[in-house]
């Protein structure tokens, strides 16, 4: 006898937990189905036929199917069976969440009020307050259309807006002021109004195309956009991005945890701030290539002391008609695309001793819950964070959440009366099934399901670390190969695991993500190519096993080992795109 038997909530409980438990997959079957040919899915003005269409599908469908059984490069959980079964009622409407999401609007078929609960539920994840309109302190989001991509420009547009003195949700609007009024420039500060933003070197590579689509300036590029005025704090050349911690025995930031050097950043943001100019931080919380956590309350401790020497603390914004406002000279804005949906459960595995989980590292903080003092002021740090909805939670297209407080809220450029609500989100239309899929998550999923999650991906990650290890000692007894040849790193509390890019067939068996990287940035002696596996909750331990066992065929390191392409690719003059990145995080959003 169990001791669930005789107590039918719990027994209950049980049988849905086996339910949603992950399906069995396909991860030895030595023959994969044939990948889908272009020429099957061509459309010409008569359509195809109902055979060549149920035809093409069907073989997209064993395809993907294979495909997702041997997922494991990127950082997407595959365990999506449920949403067929319980959300596919909704596919035959068009939800579209038009416009402001605590505002109905004019487009009723929308599911708004699911997206409430989402966003307040991340709100209270995230040691925060739900939202109230009247309350500045709460917070306010969206759900994404995109991933943390989405969120992370929009965090970045907010931040432009707010320290370039722009008016905000909260700021009282006369007769006739259009929302986009300059503030008056300050005659003793000429870059009173210019922010300037850092992240680190591990930052996604969407952050330089967002600071481009917005024009916005790095130190960096301010930096070089100045020479004579603007000298590098750090020495040297003025570098595009803020320098990750180095490795072990000072070996460069290459072979490190993938964590922001805070001694330099500190340098920079001080020079910058003593010039005048209000500063943006975006601090990563599992990056995409080592899954590094910054460490945002360290960061954030460092920092105040320096916005206060700089009066960036607290300013004043005077505009033409005289009225004035107070609000910061800094943003801290958080790229959780991954660790934001999983670290709260870690943390939480890690205070609870039921849970018998006991992390390799202290797990930093990194939400609306940070506090940081100096002298007698004390500031909340964290202005903005964003979260992909698509990476742990799951979800079988793109999604996520970027949140702020009302207080940073900006002003939307327009009112727009035609969808009857604020045009408050980056996108116009928005997708109304999003948030659907991860309230259904949220809802099957209480706090003690989503530790369990966690701490088995954690449990994953160890074993693959462990395999690959001993993996190594196969390849040095068998094949003559150098301790170190498999390059095997794992930064702290990662579910990623780093190792030497293996041959072309099996990266594109397993959908390995994969970098070249300088080791040593400048020197292509030192060229390296690192593939990595991420252990999303639905990784299990068949499937590292079979991987493993792929990786000990004689040519599974050969690179002359070539994969045929399944489907054109873009080339120029037939040469495959290639690119060499001195730093390794540079890949899915």
């Amino acid at each position: 006898m169990t001791q669930l038997e005789g107590r039918e909530e719990l027994q209950a409980l049980e049988m849905f937990w086996e339910e949603v438990s992950i399906p069995m997959q396909d991860v030895w079957n030595p023959i994969p189905p044939a990948a889908p040919d272009p020429k099957q899915f061509a459309l010409g003005e008569r359509g195809l036929s109902p055979a060549a269409r149920v035809n093409a599908l069907n073989t997209l469908a064993a395809y993907l199917d294979h495909k997702r059984d041997h997922m494991l490069g990127y950082q997407v959980t595959e365990d999506m069976n449920g949403y067929q079964e319980d959300l596919s009622r909704f596919l035959k409407h068009h939800l579209n969440n038009l416009g402001d999401p605590f505002q109905v609007g004019g487009y009723k078929v929308n599911t708004k009020v699911v997206e409430q609960a989402v966003l307040n539920y991340f709100a209270k994840l995230w040691h925060g307050e739900p939202y109230n309109q009247t309350n500045k302190e709460s917070c306010w989001g969206y759900v994404l259309s995109m991933g943390s991509t989405e969120g992370n420009m929009y965090a970045l547009w907010n931040a432009r807006d707010y320290l370039a003195g722009r008016l905000l949700i909260i700021d009282e609007e006369t007769s006739g002021t259009h929302t986009y009024d300059q503030p008056v420039p300050d005659p003793h500060n000429p870059n009173a109004y210019k922010p300037v933003v850092f992240y680190s070197e591990d930052t996604h590579y969407s952050f330089a195309k967002a600071v481009r689509v917005l024009d916005l300036r790095t130190f960096g590029e301010y930096g070089r956009e100045h020479e004579r005025e603007y000298k590098n704090p750090l020495g040297g050349s003025w570098p595009d991005e803020v320098p990750s911690e180095p490795g072990p025995d000072n070996k460069p930031s290459t072979y490190g945890s993938g964590r922001i050097d805070i001694g330099k950043l500190k340098v920079l943001v001080d020079y910058f701030a003593g010039k005048g100019h209000p500063i943006i931080v975006s601090l990563n919380f599992g990056s995409t290539f080592k899954g590094a956590l910054d460490d945002v309350q360290k960061v954030c401790d460092t920092l105040l002391p320096v916005f206060v020497k700089h009066k960036l603390h607290e300013r004043e914004v005077t505009y033409t008609n005289g009225k004035k406002h107070k609000r910061r000279g800094f943003w801290i804005h958080v790229d959780g695309a991954l660790g934001a949906g999983y670290i709260p459960f870690l943390r939480m595995a890690a205070d609870e001793d039921k849970y018998e989980f006991k992390p390799d590292s202290e797990i930093p903080k990194f939400d609306f819950g940070i506090k940081s003092k100096s002298g007698n002021i004390t500031k909340d740090m964290v202005s903005s964070i964003a979260l992909s909805g698509h990476k742990w939670m799951g979800a079988p297209f793109p999604t996520g959440v970027f949140m702020t407080k009302v207080k940073y809220q900006m002003q939307p450029p327009d009112k727009p009366e035609y969808i009857g609500s604020l045009d408050t989100t980056f996108a116009g239309s928005r997708n109304g099934f999003s948030p659907i899929v991860l309230w259904d998550h949220l809802a099957k999923h209480p706090h003690d399901r989503q530790v369990s999650l966690i701490t088995h991906s954690h449990r994953m990650a160890a074993y693959l670390e462990q395999q690959l290890t001993r993996l190594e000692e196969y390849w040095i007894k068998k094949h003559n190969k150098e301790k170190g040849f498999l390059q095997v790193a794992r930064s702290p509390l990662a579910i990623t695991v780093r190792f030497r890019k293996p041959n072309a067939r099996i990266v594109a068996k397993w959908s390995l993500s994969t970098v070249t990287m300088l080791m040593t940035p400048g020197n292509p002696e030192t060229r390296a190519e690192i593939a990595h596996v991420f252990l999303m909750s639905s990784a299990t331990q068949d499937k590292i096993d079979a991987f493993i066992a792929d990786l000990h065929a004689p040519d599974a390191f050969n690179p002359n080992v070539k994969e045929p392409f399944a489907a054109p690719t873009q080339t120029f003059d037939g040469i495959t795109l290639e690119a060499v990145n001195p730093f390794g995080d540079r890949g899915f959003a």
